[in-house]
């Protein structure tokens, strides 16, 4: 397994900033929370693949982004678009398939796009972030833009990981590539079925690379703000590998059965929220004001659910009049 860098320092990032950072984080995991607690009482379709124990690696990277930039999530994407800041009750709307969703309620759980917030889309093929983002960041280098692909380690065996990391690399493209190493890809250990280290490949196309603790906020964050200023400054892609942990099954329909006895308690006493919470502790932040920030949280996820399940669901129309409508 690979062993994270940890870094020299990360007191740049302040007691408020922080803080905010710990509320982006317990928003996307209580939004999590929501999510499956509406689709056991039937009210959210189709699959859901949750971003629990990952959250300091969406946040993290979302806070080194800049309104230039751009974003290609993938289906475990609620925690990227809620780290990118898109409106937490119009995602849970989406969510519930209503027309009040960032989508009209029409993309579901795994496909979920908001320009206004950078995100360009969550992919649930494969890979398809990183060619998105590939992309993309033809198009924003031209003004200065960024384009950050998520990725688990799976993909690291796909086409398009080797495909785009080298016309990346070949046309000096801006783009940083995050690869969410949670263990898994899917049932499966990653090394059971990757040959070598994952960070030896963009490595041997000569792309720098860190793996880094991505379960604390405040290193993710750092390594992703040396990655987007690099790409930013024209020295093109970037690679961050982020060791972290999912705390939920693959899928809806996963009991998370597979893992090695003792993992799960093991990796929850890393808990991202737990880091950052010990963090700010040692910053003069206390257990009130913690819980203060947790009610806060609650309060707009209850206001979130109350205002979805209100609403309707859409109603068949052509493509250009739901553009018209959005």
């Amino acid at each position: 397994m690979a062993r994270a860098k940890q870094p020299e320092a990360t007191a740049e990032i302040g007691r408020e900033e922080l803080l905010a950072l710990y509320r982006r984080m317990l928003l996307i995991r209580r939004f999590e929370e929501k999510v499956q607690s509406l689709f056991q009482a039937g009210e959210v379709h189709g699959t859901t693949h949750l971003y629990s124990g990952q959250e300091a690696v969406a946040v993290g990277v979302g806070d080194a982004l800049g309104p230039e930039d751009r974003v290609a999530g993938t289906y475990r994407g609620h925690g990227h678009a809620l780290a990118l800041g898109v409106d937490s009750a119009a995602l849970l709307a989406e969510m519930l398939g209503r027309e009040t969703g960032v989508c009209g309620g029409r993309a579901g759980s795994m496909n979920v796009i908001d320009l206004e917030h950078r995100l360009i889309g969550c992919f649930g093929i494969i890979g398809g972030s990183i060619a998105a983002a590939t992309g993309a960041a033809m198009a924003v280098r031209e003004r200065g833009g960024v384009a950050v692909a998520f990725f688990g380690d799976g993909t690291t065996n796909h086409g398009y990981f080797h495909e785009c990391l080298n016309f990346a690399k070949v046309n000096s493209l801006p783009v940083v590539f995050v690869c969410e190493n949670n263990l898994y890809g899917e049932f499966t250990p990653w090394e059971d079925v990757t040959a070598g280290q994952i960070a030896a490949r963009p490595e041997t196309l000569e792309i720098p690379t860190e793996t880094v603790d991505g379960n604390d906020v405040r290193v993710t964050r750092r390594a992703a703000a040396d990655a987007v200023a690099r790409a930013r400054a024209g020295e093109g892609p970037a690679f961050v590998q982020a060791l972290t942990y999912r705390f939920v099954g693959h899928s809806r329909s996963d009991p998370g059965a597979y893992r090695k006895p003792g993992e799960l308690d093991a990796w929850k006493g890393r808990d991202p929220l737990l880091i950052a919470g010990q963090a700010l502790a040692e910053l003069g932040v206390d257990a009130a004001e913690l819980e203060q920030v947790a009610a806060s949280v609650e309060s707009e996820l209850t206001a979130a659910a109350e205002a979805g399940l209100a609403a309707s669901y859409p109603t068949a129309g052509t493509a250009a009049e739901f553009k018209t409508a959005r």
